[in-house]
């Protein structure tokens, strides 16, 4: 049996796909981070990295997407604010925004998601 007996690729809509790709960006960002930084502020990133590989792999299964969808938009809001108290912005460096983009993008995508299931 293989990973991927359990996905319905068929049922992957492009934009479950647009979203899939943004937290991968984001996950991988915060992966980068997290072992850079190192110490209990790069757990935190470890963390983060964590929330979003669950988050693609229960998109993936199909595993309760309306919950999935609406716990991953405060999620990926919380990144966002998150950020903006702890970083003296402007300017923005290019990684940054890079990761925010994909984390607005993120959120868009949870959300048209998540008006399909109602």
């Amino acid at each position: 049996m293989a990973l991927t007996d359990n996905i319905d690729f068929d049922a992957l809509t492009p934009v479950h796909w647009v979203g899939i790709a943004a937290a991968a960006v984001t996950g991988v960002y915060h992966l980068v981070t997290g072992v850079q930084i190192g110490g209990v502020f790069g757990v935190s990133f470890l963390f983060a990295t964590a929330g979003f590989a669950l988050g693609i792999a229960a998109v993936l299964v199909a595993y309760r997407p309306r919950l999935v969808y609406l716990l991953g938009i405060p999620f990926t809001g919380g990144q966002i604010v998150l950020w903006y108290l702890l970083n003296d912005v402007p300017p923005i460096p290019a990684g940054h925004a890079v990761d925010k983009g994909a984390q607005v993008v993120l959120i868009a995508a949870l959300i048209v998601l998540l008006r399909r299931e109602t």
